[in-house]
């Protein structure tokens, strides 16, 4: 096994946005940073590359963000999408850091930008950035190389040698070849194990087969196993994880943003056997649209079918593809495959179940549902009854998984004595389930890794001074 002579302050182990803001954290305070990438130069940025907004509190209006959003509004959002499955310190640490993204965000490259029309309704939580993903990711990028850090595309970390607590040496693969590479401190910001199926059908057993993975097909999580084999201490359920409702349409790999579909509040959603299986008006679609993806992994072979008329066709963000359209409820039926008679019956269950004389407001908690059904629609119920009839077929897509390696304020690994590993780091996806338990907010994943990446690299960069 060949040695990359040089000794470097940091080793920063994924390059996604949490691993670059720890390399660039780093860099700042003065260390020598190598970021390994796993993927080639032209699929750089991880799950990072499909993201649009990024979730930070502010206590005053921007040029980008209106009103304010309060730490207790945001820590209260937060504990009711995780039911409590939260790990309340370093939660309150990324909610009152996120205020600085803002500032951060700017000086380092990116461009934000107003909310999109239809966006999720996300203008007073969420910062919007020019280009998406793959901009900002960019950005990041040239700041880090402006910085002196040395990026490896193609670049895996397969072992991780560990002595008495403190990390020694990396093994990694770089282009299929074995590299030994010394760091006097490293960050782990390598992802989850989304784009592993073995691990996810032996998670959720067959259901996993049918798992769309939103984000990069990189992220195996070998980096957690090796974790995992080092006595880490693991938090979280392996069957928790930000699973959306995506179109079933899209690939297996690598399909983002523009595969999922914001059209669930707007009308029903029925099963294979063209059965309703839980409430489309539950709460606004930013902190409901991360349930659906386990809903429909419960349903019959995985699939599901969102159902509305003309009248909604225009208040959501479109998909990719186009809707099944049909004139009838019946051909609509047809074309999707369930029974029409079940999905005529479904459909007039609920017409007769939407109450009369309701204000519909899709901006607002508006008073139409229904009564005497189950289950309820709790807002935005209107009478299906306008045609044409437009159908998107539905499936769980999976962008990250939430068991996670255990940290603590300072971002360190945590051992299963529960001590920590002095020079080990983790930022984003690898360690989110620490904060999301289950539930997700929308833009929190990478508030998470920003904040925690912005963490692990200062600390990290300390290490250089100690020989």
């Amino acid at each position: 096994m060949s040695s990359i002579s040089e000794v470097y302050d940091v080793l920063v182990a994924g390059g996604g946005n949490a691993g670059l803001c720890a390399a660039i954290s780093a860099a700042e305070n003065g260390a020598k940073v190598l970021l390994l990438e796993p993927a080639p130069k032209q699929m750089r940025g991880g799950n990072s590359r499909h993201t649009r907004d990024i979730r930070c509190m502010h206590n005053r209006p921007t040029s980008v963000l209106s009103g304010s959003y309060s730490k207790d509004e945001f820590f209260e959002d937060l504990l009711k999408v995780t039911e409590g499955t939260t790990d309340k310190e370093l939660a309150e640490i990324v909610i009152e850091r996120s205020s600085m993204i803002y500032e951060w965000m700017i000086s380092h490259g990116v461009h934000l930008q107003l909310p999109y029309k239809s966006a999720l309704s996300l203008g007073r939580t969420n910062i919007f950035f020019i280009g998406g993903g793959k901009a900002l990711v960019n950005s990041y990028y040239k700041q880090a190389e402006k910085l002196g850090v040395d990026v490896l595309y193609n670049s895996r970390l397969v072992d991780m040698e560990i002595s008495n607590t403190k990390f020694e040496s990396a093994k990694i693969i770089r282009r299929g070849f074995p590299y030994q590479i010394k760091a006097k401190a490293i960050v782990l910001a390598s992802g989850g194990f989304e784009a592993n199926l073995e691990w996810l059908k032996k998670a959720w057993g067959p259901a996993g087969e049918n798992f769309l993975i939103r984000g990069t097909p990189y992220n195996k999580g070998e980096v957690l196993k090796i974790l995992m084999c080092k006595g880490a201490k693991i938090t979280g359920d392996p069957t928790e994880c930000h699973a959306v409702a995506i179109d079933a349409r899209a690939p297996k790999y690598d399909g983002g943003i523009i595969t999922r579909l914001d059209c669930v509040p707007f009308g029903i959603v029925v099963n294979r056997d063209a059965e309703r299986f839980y409430d489309e008006g539950e709460d606004f679609w930013p902190k409901r649209y991360a349930l659906w993806g386990r809903l429909i992994a419960a349903q019959p072979e995985q699939i599901a079918y969102s159902i509305i008329d003309s009248k909604s066709l225009e208040l959501f963000m479109p998909s990719v593809f186009n809707p099944i359209r049909a004139a009838t409820i019946d051909q609509l039926a047809e074309k999707i495959g369930v029974d029409g008679s079940k999905l005529n019956k479904t459909i007039a269950s609920f017409n007769n179940a939407v109450e009369k004389d309701c204000s519909f407001d899709c901006n607002s908690l508006d008073n139409c549902k229904t009564k005497g059904i189950s289950p309820p629609k709790t807002h935005w119920a209107r009478r299906i009854n306008t045609p044409p009839y437009f159908a998107y077929p539905l499936r769980p897509g999976i962008t990250f998984t939430y068991l996670a390696a255990k940290i603590n304020r300072k971002a360190q690994v945590i051992i299963k004595n529960g001590s920590p590993l002095q020079n080990v780091f983790a930022a984003g996806e690898i360690m989110a389930g620490n904060i999301l338990g289950r539930g997700y907010l929308a833009g929190f994943g990478l508030t998470i890794g920003t904040v925690f990446g912005i963490i692990a690299g200062r600390y990290a960069s300390k290490w250089k001074y100690d020989e």
